[in-house]
């Protein structure tokens, strides 16, 4: 697990509070390369909607349930203690794999009834919404 805190602040001092998530896998030839990318999105995703990232937070991909990954450990802590509304993922299969879906809804269903938003930041499922 990394997390980055500290992300500097935005213009909008009102704006809504968000942790982004990037669970990605290492690629052989570019490791860091789809890391890279999830945060690249996931800041201009932010941007678009002022939304003030508050910490950046990754986990290797591999543990298909997301509860036994220190990063994921810690986006529960930041939604217990109210320390964030909105929750940005990169894709839905960042935060459990397909063969594990019912994993990924189950924490999506404990982030709706924290009162928190999980939204996808991936253009093409922005453009739908990007919400689960």
């Amino acid at each position: 697990m990394t997390t980055s805190a500290g992300t500097p602040p935005q213009k909008n001092t009102g704006a809504t509070r968000a942790v982004l998530y990037v669970c990605a896998d290492r690629g052989a030839l570019m490791p860091t390369l789809g890391s890279q990318r999830a945060q690249m999105e996931g800041q201009h995703f932010a941007d678009e909607r002022g939304l003030t990232i508050t910490e950046i937070i990754t986990d290797s991909y591999g543990e298909p349930d997301p509860t036994q990954r220190k990063g994921w450990q810690r986006v529960r802590e930041l939604t217990e203690t109210g320390a964030v509304s909105v929750v940005l993922i990169r894709w839905p299969a960042a935060l459990a794999p397909d063969s594990a879906h019912e994993l990924r809804h189950r924490e999506s269903l404990w982030l709706q009834q924290q009162g928190v938003r999980l939204l996808y930041t991936w253009p093409p499922l922005a453009k739908i919404g990007g919400e689960k």
